[in-house]
């Protein structure tokens, strides 16, 4: 009877442990299905600062932009203005009245309310004569600024601005908080789907959800997201390859991207962008202030090989400051087409029949001192020398370029979609005057009729492209690499960012 009840009570023990370990079994399956709530993105240039509304790089924008901070208006992943902290707005028919109506019950991660008097101030701060706003252009048609109600915002207007709703919505246009705007560069408070918790400077920024976000359809799906910053082209392949980040939406080094070719978790998509790689001259330096040598350089350009030699094929070649994706382009390679003689004929022509030395400050990034040296060679051959001098991005390299104009050519993929009116900036680094293309962006802003803009925009590309303020290469292409379960990041970049609100694991 011992043996029996012995032999039954080990079965019954063995039953036991067996279903323990079964359901600890079934429970770690479980585990290992369900989805990640967190998300590594990586970024090869850590910004300089959090702040959107008070300097200009683009890495800026790409970790808070539709993340912590949101605007009047947003732009959506189609390039398409939408209503975001305005729910709704009307336009006089004169085109100088903007009234908007703001949605009500929406606060800052501080907890301080949103509201007309907040977005009054939010505007006057970029417009003010101490502004710092990189684009405080933008604001430059607006006369005043009235609060009626706290749900109401009304903007004066000096003259009609056609791109006004589409300028609200950029990074540079976000609403910020009186209370914590001085801050913001360290540690921004926004109305967005996530808070800031940390910036670890030389390594990454933390993100992590807003649990009292105002657009419960537009909550973020994810808990927790981190911005890692590796500039290094092959240490992104490494920490994609290795799982130490999820996804690099711009990766830097096109020449790898068929390595992830039938990868088990990583996939490869190529989307449009607008950055357009141009190689800006100093236009009020000799000999870039003469119009024959600008063309003649143009005309030593083969954009084919720059496009092959510098991003692996990947690329668009353009012939003015704008890209396939914007409305009204037009094709301009072919107004100075490659044609090495006929450059050379044109140097002599313009008094340089052996031609000249100059030096570019190229950039630290991939593309910038690849397509630099590939322009060194092609220049070489109709006798132009050109030295090349890494300068430090973004610091140095807006420093002496962007607020000094102290450079002969320098070399930068220029972000901002529909951004052709950079040539009539004064002062900015070009140092392009041309009354007559001033006079075309004007009547851009004057009118609000699509057919009549893009008509108007197709002069613009054309007097750049006789011009020649700038060598216009290629317009480079979104190369992103991530796992094969993150959903929901853009494919095209129509304005550079990287919005988290819809990313989400695959079950």
């Amino acid at each position: 009877m011992r043996k029996k009840g012995f032999l039954w009570a080990a079965s019954r023990h063995a039953l036991i442990g067996a279903a323990v370990a079964l359901g600890a079994g079934l429970s770690a399956v479980h585990a290992m299905a369900a989805p990640k709530t967190d998300v590594s993105i990586g970024m090869a240039i850590e910004p300089a600062g959090l702040d959107p509304t008070a300097a200009a790089p683009v890495a800026i924008g790409q970790v808070t932009w539709q993340n912590i901070f949101e605007g009047l208006t947003t732009i959506d992943r189609n390039g398409e203005v939408q209503p975001q902290l305005a729910e709704s707005w009307e336009i006089s028919d004169d085109g100088k009245t903007y009234t908007f109506k703001l949605r009500p019950d929406v606060t800052f991660h501080n907890g301080v309310a949103f509201d007309s008097a907040v977005a009054k101030f939010a505007i006057d701060r970029a417009r003010g004569s101490d502004s710092v706003n990189p684009q405080k252009r933008y604001f430059a048609s607006i006369e005043a600024v009235e609060t009626p109600d706290p749900s109401t915002l009304v903007l004066k207007l000096k003259q009609p601005a056609g791109s006004l709703l589409y300028w609200l919505g950029w990074p540079s246009s976000v609403m910020v908080e009186p209370q914590s705007a001085d801050d913001n560069k360290t540690t921004p408070v926004g109305t967005g789907p996530f808070k800031f918790v940390n910036w670890a400077k030389g390594a990454s920024v933390q993100l992590e959800r807003n649990p009292d976000y105002w657009n419960e359809e537009g909550a973020a799906m994810l808990e927790a997201a981190t911005f890692r910053f590796i500039n290094d082209p092959q240490a992104q392949a490494a920490a994609l390859q290795a799982g130490d980040v999820d996804a690099f939406p711009e990766f830097g080094a096109p020449e790898l991207m068929s390595s992830f070719e039938n990868h088990e978790t990583l996939e490869t998509v190529i989307g449009n962008t607008e950055l357009k790689v141009v190689a800006g001259m100093n236009n009020a330096r000799e000999p870039f202030s003469d119009k024959r040598v600008r063309q003649a350089l143009m005309m030593a350009v083969d954009r084919s090989m720059i496009v092959d030699g510098a991003w692996s094929g990947f690329g668009t070649p353009i012939g003015s400051h704008y890209t396939p994706n914007d409305r009204g382009y037009q094709d301009m390679t072919g107004v100075y087409p490659y044609d090495p003689e006929k450059a050379k004929a044109l140097l002599a022509e313009a008094g340089y029949p052996d031609g000249f030395s100059f030096t570019i400050k190229a950039p630290q990034m991939a593309y910038a001192q690849r397509t630099s040296q590939i322009l060194q060679a092609l220049f070489a051959q109709i006798g132009v020398t050109m030295e090349i001098e890494t300068t430090e991005f973004p610091a140095k390299w807006v420093a002496d370029v962007l607020k000094a104009s102290d450079y002969d050519m320098t070399i930068v993929a220029h972000a901002e979609p529909m951004d052709i009116d950079i040539y009539a900036r004064d002062p900015y680094y070009f140092n392009y005057k041309n009354p007559a293309f001033n006079d075309v962006l004007q009547r851009i802003e004057a009118t609000s009729d699509p057919a009549e803009q893009e008509a108007l925009y197709g002069e613009a590309q054309k007097i750049l492209a006789e011009d020649v303020p700038a060598l216009f290469l290629f317009v480079m292409p979104k190369l992103g690499v991530w796992n094969k379960k993150l959903n929901g990041l853009w494919e095209n970049e129509p304005i550079p960012s990287n919005v988290l609100s819809e990313v989400h694991w695959e079950e």
